[in-house]
């Protein structure tokens, strides 16, 4: 079967099972690479697998790159019923610390606020505020519509399950007028100049767009890492790490975890207080 073939396949059997139109594009392009490397058959054997698993690693991958991929080749093969053909993941320890040098802070993000504004980009600035106080996906995005904003409480289905958060005030209040303006009664809040739902690449950009402006490096300013902020601020406030897991979406605390890492400078700072050396 033509690889091309088999990717088609593939992706149907993902959209199946519900996953999301980003992880089905992940586990899809991880899976071509598989093919392309090791130019296997259809129903690669275990051996296959788990050499091309070790090769990533000897290439200079991150443990967790690798079990990101490796992770969609045995998804693969759990959907053509070739279970014996899936590979170990590989051992690694849990990252402890946030890499300060990608995680956005605070003062970042409202520099990135403050940008948008005095560009007269009005649409970017709410669109910031939006995904950073709801913590929100950016696929989720086309949730937060004119109805979500009159009840200030959005429904999110996201990855065959279903939620409801609630929205600041303040934020409806803001998204009310920006609605009034552009005469948007119902359906999503953002949308591109055809009236269509803002796509995952438009906000990238849009947010990219304000790096320079705002003198933030363009590595910390992506989607995601306005959730990681809301999360790691609202556990900061709230030190409930179950209730966060509710808002986030996710099925793990383990998951949440990852979100609320702190960065080592701030554990130095915690062992410091401890007070535990005898002075001298």
């Amino acid at each position: 079967m033509k690889t091309s073939s088999i990717l088609d396949t593939y992706q149907t059997w993902l959209t199946h099972r519900e996953y999301s139109p980003a992880t089905i594009q992940k586990y899809t392009k991880a899976l071509a690479r598989f093919f392309a490397d090791t130019g296997a058959g259809d129903i690669p054997t275990r051996e296959t697998v788990a050499a091309w698993r070790d090769s990533l690693t000897e290439k200079g991958y991150t443990p967790a790159t690798v079990s990101a991929m490796l992770a969609a080749v045995n998804d693969y093969q759990e959907s053509i019923d070739n279970v014996a053909g899936k590979a170990k993941p590989l051992k690694h320890q849990r990252r402890i610390f946030a890499d300060p040098g990608r995680e956005l802070t605070r003062a970042e993000y409202f520099r990135l606020l403050n940008a948008a504004r005095a560009a007269g980009n009005k649409r970017t600035q709410l669109l910031l505020e939006a995904l950073c106080s709801t913590g929100t996906r950016v696929s989720e995005l086309q949730f937060i519509t004119a109805e979500a904003v009159r009840r200030h409480k959005a429904s999110i289905r996201c990855k065959g399950k279903c939620r409801e958060i609630l929205l600041p005030a303040e934020l409806c209040h803001r998204l009310t007028r920006w609605c009034q303006k552009h005469r948007i009664h119902a359906g999503p809040v953002f949308l591109s100049r055809v009236g269509k739902p803002l796509s995952r690449v438009t906000v990238w950009k849009l947010l990219k767009a304000l790096c320079e402006r705002a003198n933030v490096a363009g590595k910390k300013v992506f989607p995601h890492n306005l959730r990681h902020l809301f999360a790691r601020t609202f556990y900061n406030l709230e030190k409930n790490i179950s209730k966060l897991a509710d808002l986030l979406g996710h099925s793990s605390i383990e998951t949440t975890r990852i979100y609320i890492m702190e960065s080592g400078a701030e554990h130095e700072r915690l062992l410091n207080k401890m007070h535990l050396l005898l002075r001298i």
